[in-house]
């Protein structure tokens, strides 16, 4: 039986260049928002970009550009009323606003010189590329008659996509129905459901009486897996623990798989890791050192996501020396680092040691690996597919913790040989002789491990 493929949706996107945002900057906000939105699955067809002072209240764009979306999508680019005309001081401050900008709108529809005119395809999806308010969204979909997304559901989607972990598909179940709830419209006709003799209750403030409920639930089921997963990182509170941070996509993935031969997802696409990964680095050494995989971060994340994925962020927050990782071929790496640097202080990791890395070195060329050397002297640049770099990097970590560690002699009666085991897991063993005491170890530790190991022989 032959089956047909299902065609990929077309998208277009729009932003809106606000005052305060270089062309540098818009263009790269776009550019990732076109990586989101291929992650997504969709193709991106058009770009309708405008300059403003600030976003329009009603339609994010001026009338001029609305109408260039909608000859994209198939749409009027109008925003009909469904109730009579009628006059307010909203309206009239709405129609000012736009009328200021239409001078400058006009301007800017005319093609400039060399560029591609609209696609002859029609785009059945909008997404745009600042958070929108429903309104906004709802007059955008009747001006264009296309499905309108905005960045920060385009993001939730992902997440909801690639969340495979029951605690993952809690958080992004969370993220989501904050996200839905605000957004929910009344079916045509406004029914009433009757409960009881009272007064009625609409269908819409059932549902999301139903949203808070199961937001509820979902908040207490996972207090119950935070719980489990605060007693896990206690017991490896004085291991030595290296937490992989970076921008999503930064390569942060392959390079937990090639430090610890873990058998993690690496694939080339956006939020490909939801869940924190712990393993070992290997070969392994003593004492042992973990490493963490963490959720990517993007600009512009959405806070309710932050909030849902704060115990795979802990991670970043408890540990002995967080890896900043950063796509060092990306042209907007600056950026990305910014935004990176900017979650670790809202989370209050910013004060955790850091090492930045600079991975894909495999993709630059020699003048730009020196350039970088010469930027950031005290930063690694590597390739996570070099297994010469990735040699380096294990060293690296060693020796870093290894510059922190104090060393002593321990005399382990034989009557307490038990403890041998858990010097052998705290301690790097320099070397042991015995005699008629004991089994005396020289050993190098940290000093919190040593002085727990010397209270255990006291």
């Amino acid at each position: 039986m032959l089956t047909t493929q299902a065609p990929t949706p077309k998208a277009v996107l729009v932003g809106v260049q606000v005052h305060g945002v270089t062309d540098v900057e818009h263009a790269a906000d776009l550019a990732e928002l076109g990586r989101l939105v291929h992650t997504l699955g969709f193709e991106v067809v058009a770009t309708v970009s405008q300059k403003r002072e600030r976003l329009a209240s009603g339609s994010v764009l001026g009338k001029g550009k609305l109408k260039e979306l909608a000859a994209i999508t198939g749409g009027t680019g109008e925003i009909p009323s469904g109730a009579k005309e009628r006059s307010s001081k909203a309206k009239e401050a709405w129609e000012a606003e736009e009328a200021e900008e239409e001078e400058v709108e006009e301007e800017e529809e005319a093609p400039a010189e060399g560029e591609a005119a609209p696609p002859q395809v029609r785009a059945t999806v909008v997404v745009v590329d600042h958070e929108l308010s429903p309104s906004q969204a709802r007059n955008l979909e009747k001006a264009t008659g296309a499905q309108v997304l905005d960045r920060t559901g385009v993001i939730v989607d992902i997440f909801h996509r690639h969340a495979k972990s029951r605690e993952a598909r809690m958080q992004v179940e969370i993220a989501r129905l904050v996200y839905v709830a605000p957004r929910l419209r009344e079916a045509p006709g406004g029914t009433e459901r009757q409960q009881g003799r009272g007064a009625g209750e609409s269908s819409l403030e059932l549902d999301r009486r139903k949203i808070r409920d199961r937001i509820a639930e979902l908040r207490e089921q996972l207090a119950t897996i935070h719980a489990d997963q605060d007693q896990r990182r206690f017991a490896r509170r004085d291991q030595l623990r290296v937490a992989l941070v970076g921008y999503t996509n930064a390569g942060k993935s392959s390079l937990m798989r090639a430090l610890t031969g873990s058998e993690v997802l690496v694939a080339d696409r956006l939020f490909a890791t939801l869940d924190t990964t712990v393993r070992a680095l290997q070969p392994e050494t003593r004492p042992r050192i973990l490493i963490s995989d963490t959720v990517g971060f993007i600009k512009k994340l959405p806070h309710d996501l932050v909030a849902s994925f704060k115990s795979t962020l802990d991670e970043a927050l408890e540990a002995s020396l967080l890896l900043l990782v950063v796509d060092a071929s990306d042209p907007t790496w600056r950026a990305q680092l910014e935004v990176t640097r900017g979650v670790l202080e809202e989370i209050g990791a910013g004060s955790v040691p850091h090492q930045l890395l600079f991975n894909k070195a495999d993709r630059l060329d020699a003048a730009t690996r020196a350039a970088l050397l010469q930027s950031h002297p005290d930063a690694v640049v590597l390739s996570a597919h070099a297994p010469e770099d990735v040699t380096a990097l294990r060293q690296r970590l060693i020796d870093y913790f290894e510059a922190s560690m104090t060393e002593a002699s321990l005399v382990i009666p034989y009557a307490k040989q038990a403890i041998v085991a858990q010097v052998y897991e705290n301690a790097r063993v320099v070397s042991e002789s015995f005699d008629e005491t004991g089994r005396t170890m020289v050993v190098r530790a940290l000093p919190g491990a040593m002085a727990r190991l010397t209270r255990l022989l006291g």
